[in-house]
């Protein structure tokens, strides 16, 4: 838990330009994977173990925790580069690893670095909690539990004094925001035996995002599954009962979207931010989570449902293969200079049209993912109401752009 006594809110980092923007959003923490050793090793670019220093010491300077995700199966030979990363994560003063194989947890605490369990270990009860409190200090509990078992398990902690290796209560994490899978707590062989590409090993192809139709073999009689993609759950969401999350007892809420674009982390981020605060400032009301819902709305998202936090059956399928997102990014240019003094930035205008009046966004490694509306700007040093392909273009900015980074234009969907 934060140092102020409100819930830790963790923020997924899948490259530069989405830690950038955790951090500028107001995340406690942020969990990353290094090449291939994690869940996501295919799904978004990752960071090598040269970046470890730079991640570390931007998380440092906003006084936020970073945790190394090393969960995937481990076999006899990955067992070198396991002690290889590990030992750059401590020497980089990564906070902690968050591991799901016994080889890992034990390399960890041989250097004395601090152990998360993952969620792929399936913690559903407090005796497993007492076997692993010997070795983390944190616990992700397994997706599958209902708010009334969380809330049991972590009112036991604390009855029972249960502590981690740092003498501190067990804190407890559970999922809060994002993408839901169709297996338990994600050990899934869809992928595996269809492409021979493991999921449990980061490599997932996403089967189950696919629509099929269902045949009898005796028949031969087919069923098209219209309109709902049967294996594909809608995202999960616990921003419209954060309260109830928050009375559970849980110390982490994690957010989902390590191969989601930065401007998803950051609207994801900030807004649960805002509930959050809001939740411990006394303000948590009904018109504030029907603002916030649209807001989340605006990002990449499968349609959104509670889980099994409040104790539904499972069916909340999703009914299209990809976003229902309300807002999506158009590219337009690139960043070619910035004025520090006169606070304006410089684009190369290569694709799509942008004119006064429109919502834009920035993205880039150091920059992260900053949004804001064309009030003014001039085209080749003439002030214009629009710029086309091959202009270039300078606006006034809240914020410091660098080379390269991409400017796009948000649209309605």
């Amino acid at each position: 838990m934060t140092k102020n006594n409100k819930i830790e809110l963790m923020a997924p980092a899948g490259n530069f330009e989405s830690l950038q923007a955790g951090l500028d959003n107001g995340a406690d923490s942020v969990y990353f994977g290094v090449e291939q050793l994690n869940m996501r090793a295919r799904a978004t670019v990752n960071f090598t173990m040269d970046d470890l220093p730079e991640i570390a010491r931007r998380c440092e300077a906003k006084n936020v925790r970073s945790y190394l995700t090393l969960n995937t199966i481990i076999y006899d030979h990955d067992l070198s580069v396991v002690k290889t990363l590990l030992n750059k994560a401590k020497e980089a003063n990564i906070t902690a690893v968050i591991a799901s194989d016994q080889a890992v947890i034990s390399m960890a605490r041989g250097i004395g670095m601090e152990v998360h369990i993952s969620t792929q270990l399936n913690v559903t009860n407090i005796e497993t909690i007492k076997f692993y409190s010997l070795f983390a200090d944190t616990m992700v509990l397994s997706r599958e539990l209902s708010l009334r078992q969380v809330k049991k398990i972590t009112e036991q902690i604390e009855k029972e004094q249960i502590k981690g290796p740092n003498g501190k209560l067990v804190e407890i994490e559970i999922f809060g925001h994002g993408a839901l899978c169709m297996a338990v707590s994600g050990k899934c062989y869809l992928s595996l035996h269809s492409n021979n590409s493991s999921a449990n090993r980061g490599a997932c192809k996403q089967n189950c995002r696919k629509k099929y139709t269902v045949i009898d073999q005796e028949t031969g009689f087919e069923i098209e599954l219209d309109n709902e993609y049967m294996m594909s759950p809608k995202d999960l969401c616990t921003l419209d009962f954060l309260d109830q999350v928050i009375d559970s007892g849980i110390q982490v809420l994690k957010i989902e979207g390590r191969g989601r674009a930065p401007e998803y982390v950051a609207t994801v981020i900030k807004t649960y931010r805002e509930a959050i605060d809001s939740y411990y400032e006394g303000t948590f009301t009904k018109e504030k989570i029907t603002v916030w819902m649209e807001t989340l709305n605006t990002v990449y998202n499968r349609g959104f449902w509670s889980g099994y936090y409040l104790g539904q059956e499972l069916g909340e399928w999703s009914d299209v293969s990809g976003s229902m997102a309300t807002q999506k990014k158009v590219y337009v240019g690139k960043g070619t200079h910035f004025f520090p003094k006169a606070e304006i930035g410089q684009f190369k205008i290569e694709a799509y049209d942008i004119k006064v009046g429109d919502k834009i966004l920035v993205t880039g490694p150091s920059t992260g993912a900053q949004e804001m509306i064309i009030e003014q700007m001039y085209v080749n040093d003439v002030a214009s109401e629009k710029a086309t392909k091959g202009d270039d273009c300078t606006l006034k900015l809240p914020f410091r752009i660098r080379m390269s980074d991409k400017l796009y234009k948000i649209v309605e969907t």
